[in-house]
């Protein structure tokens, strides 16, 4: 297998999918954040520990069913940029792996925190020196970094680097630390338990000394406490029975960890007065002061006395530095894979995921991450709320477009979409996940908020500066919208087309036809030039229905036709040499035949479209609602409209004058020729024998430089244009004509074609037109 059909080996079980979950969360939420939320909720914190987690777990239905309907690495990201497209998965993609480096500063400050009050007090000589700490505190110029921003930075700096060289964090050694974690913690809840004082709970008389408006704000602050277990999606490829161990996993972490740390964190409330929590050395490791008060007593064996203060503290702050690193790790881990999923669908370039000759990781990718988590630790690391809210806020906003995304896959169901387990109460729990995610972001610091907006906007610009001409995915619900569109409100189309990509390689022919029984002729020159370029023909029988007649109806009476369009379609394949070119077919229900033309260009992200003329097609009476002149003056792709005779293309004539348009005609004939042998003939006119020699030599360079030099050289010095041309097609089968200014196509369908000759000749004719190049506001935003 190649490409994206690769798989990866299913070797996870369910426990080592939850001990990833599990061993995420942990090391956030109980070890780093209550002393920081304490102090902002008071006791009441632990009625916000609950709430975040009660949206976690309505998120997690979401991710569970995603996961067991498309098991993919890249977890949130290949959702978002299936369903929403790829603007979304942009944003959905950056703001995770950004989300990420965020949360591993942060589980780095942890740890951090943990070392510095392991090695307190702890020194080292050195020689002209003298004695000093061994996490000493540092100025960088204007930055003064504290032993804890030190000891995060060695952390940052051991992780990355564990993930440079690619030393493996298997689910094995996951799995063992969780059972540790969980051991330790289990005997700190029971020991805890005898300690707890409902007076310590009660700070001044009160269980909110800071005020139920506190609550909700505690809970945006303890919100990243949650986010490991949608890194389970992340690996839901490698689950062994993912559609049963994935939602086991991802909602049964959840549920196990929002029941810890409402244990630990009600114990802890229990155990430190509120106003403690203000201080610096509880602040920072609030676990280990918990320690110290939990395991302060001692036993007698044998008349000696034998303390357990020393030894449970410190394997509560082993218990600490194991957490905050496996967080850490866990989530620089996962950020390449995100990485791997974007630079797969072109988002990102894919050399920031070039593998490493030695280590075989991707380097580059860990190695901008580990910049940006050493980063945010020097710059944020003394506000260790910033680094936490703003993680949240980022993967608040990735749980949102997650619920969107499975509303989108449920609303279109499409085939690849078959999901093992399916969200209850359907589509409440997605809406309710979706608002309630985007509603925890307003109580977030609003710094972090501000510096989270700035990535996600930087997200939006990359994708219409950079990835919307590099990716070809395009999402299911812009699809489903323009697929639509004369159904759909305009403010929706037009927002669907702005934001779809353009950077799809293949290149597409698009040929509407209105009667498939007559249409040989246009699949034939479509399928050539589609050969030429390595591309796939998409045929669609367009179907014109009445302004009386509503759509709804129209779109019924188009499923009733489709099948028999399917067939008649078929039936010209089999007459028609198509040169094993690609040929999708369907049908489009409209009010406007004519600009439905346009419509499905774009909607198909044409290269070309080649379209007939007369001979009953409903496009042929210029019927169209918007103004002419704006649809035909403004081109989504090069048009080639067909006048047919008896389609022959043996001897083919190209008149030139040159110009963009007469490129295009160059292209025509040159695809005739590989494609069907086609001679081509090249005619200038000039305006008198004087002339003449300037002409051939123009015609000479003009077809040395289009790959046309075998072609045979006519030119013609009576300078009547329209004459010359008329007396050189007697003798050839095909006339291609390029437009020599703007406008080709408008002039025909009002009936006023520069060219009368067109109407006159007896062969076909093949009348060419290049739309004029973007300009910076269109590539950036698409035509409006």
């Amino acid at each position: 297998m190649t490409g994206t059909d690769e798989e990866l080996a299913k070797d996870l079980g369910l426990i080592s999918a939850l001990a990833i979950g599990i061993g995420t969360m942990i090391g956030a939420g109980i070890f780093v954040l209550p002393g920081i939320a304490a102090q902002q909720a008071g006791p009441a914190v632990v009625i916000s520990f609950v709430i975040g987690g009660m949206i976690a777990m309505i998120n997690a239905f979401s991710v569970s069913e995603l996961g067991t309907a498309m098991p993919k690495a890249g977890g949130a990201y290949y959702y978002i940029n299936r369903a929403l497209g790829p603007l979304f998965g942009s944003i959905s993609g950056m703001g995770d792996w950004i989300g990420l480096a965020f949360a591993s500063a942060f589980y780095s400050i942890g740890f951090g925190g943990y070392l510095a009050d392991l090695l307190d007090g702890v020194v080292v000589s050195i020689p002209a020196i003298g004695e000093v700490a061994l996490l000493p505190t540092i100025a960088l110029g204007p930055i003064v970094l504290s032993e804890i921003q030190i000891g995060a930075v060695l952390a940052g700096v051991v992780f990355v680097g564990v993930n440079y060289i690619g030393a493996k964090e298997t689910g094995g050694i996951q799995t063992a630390i969780v059972t540790i974690l969980l051991g330790l913690l289990t005997i700190f809840a029971i020991v805890g338990f005898f300690s707890f004082d409902w007076e310590t709970v009660a700070a001044d008389g009160s269980y909110v000394p800071e005020g139920t408006a506190a609550i909700l704000p505690g809970a945006a602050l303890v919100f990243v406490s949650y986010l490991g277990y949608a890194k389970i999606a992340t690996v839901g490829e490698e689950l062994k029975n993912p559609g049963r161990n994935l939602p086991i996993a991802i909602i049964g972490s959840v549920g196990i960890v929002m029941a810890i740390y409402t244990i630990l964190v009600g114990i802890l409330m229990g155990l430190i007065p509120h106003e403690d929590f203000f201080l610096e050395e509880v602040e920072n490791a609030p676990m280990t002061h918990a320690a110290e008060i939990v395991f302060d007593y001692a036993f007698t064996v044998a008349g000696i006395e034998i303390s357990v203060l020393g030894a449970g503290v410190t394997s509560i702050t082993i218990a600490a530095l194991l957490a905050t690193a496996s967080s850490a790790n866990a989530s620089i881990l996962a950020s390449a894979r995100i990485n791997f999923a974007m630079g797969r669908d072109k988002i990102v370039t894919d050399s920031l995921n070039e593998i490493h000759p030695r280590f075989a990781t991707p380097y580059r990718s860990i190695a901008v991450t580990g910049f940006l988590i050493i980063v945010f630790i020097i710059g944020l690391g003394e506000t260790v709320e910033i680094l936490s809210s703003a993680a949240s806020v980022l993967h608040l906003v990735v749980y949102a477009l997650i619920n969107a995304s499975l509303i989108v896959f449920r609303e279109t169901n499409p085939p690849e979409y078959d999901p093992d387990f399916e969200v209850p109460f359907y589509p409440y729990l997605p809406i309710a996940g979706f608002v309630l995610s985007l509603a925890l972001i307003y109580f977030m610091d609003p710094l972090a908020v501000a510096i989270s907006a700035v990535f996600v906007l930087f997200a939006v610009v990359w994708y219409f500066v950079y990835a919307r001409d590099k990716t070809q995915l395009e999402g299911i619900l812009g699809t489903y919208i323009l697929d639509r569109s004369a159904e759909m409100p305009d403010a929706a189309v037009t927002a669907a087309d702005a934001v779809r990509p353009s950077g799809s390689e293949e290149h597409t022919v698009v040929v509407p036809v209105s009667n498939p029984r007559t249409e040989a002729q246009l699949l034939s020159l479509a399928s050539t030039v589609a050969k030429a370029n390595d591309g796939r023909v998409q045929a669609v029988h367009v179907v014109e229905v009445p302004d009386q007649t509503p759509l709804e109806e129209g779109s019924e009476h188009v499923r009733r036709i489709d099948k028999e369009s399917q067939r008649l379609m078929a039936q010209v394949r089999e007459r028609v040499e198509t040169f094993d070119v690609p040929v999708d077919v369907r049908t489009v229900v409209s009010h406007r035949s004519f600009e439905e033309v346009f419509d499905v260009a774009r909607r198909e992200n044409a290269d070309t479209v080649v379209m007939g003329w007369g001979g009953g097609r409903p496009w042929s009476a210029g019927r169209a609602e918007r103004p002419i002149d704006e649809l035909t003056h403004d081109l989504p792709c090069d048009f080639l409209v067909l006048k047919e005779r008896d389609l022959e293309t043996g001897r083919v004539l190209v008149p030139t004058a040159g110009g963009p348009d007469s490129d295009l005609s160059a292209e025509i004939a040159c695809s005739l020729r590989e494609q069907a042998g086609s001679e081509i003939t090249l005619l200038h006119v000039v305006d008198d024998e004087a002339d003449r020699a300037d002409g051939q030599a123009f015609l000479e360079e003009w077809a040395a430089e289009r790959d046309l030099e075998d072609a045979a050289i006519r030119i013609d010095a009576s300078g009547d244009v329209e004459t010359a041309i008329a007396a050189a097609a007697r003798d050839h089968s095909l006339l291609i004509i390029g437009a020599t200014e703007r406008g080709l196509l408008s002039r025909l369908l009002r009936g006023s074609l520069a060219y009368d000759v067109v109407n006159d000749v007896d062969c076909s004719v093949v009348l060419a037109e290049r739309p004029a190049s973007r300009s910076l506001r269109e590539r950036l935003f698409g035509r409006q």
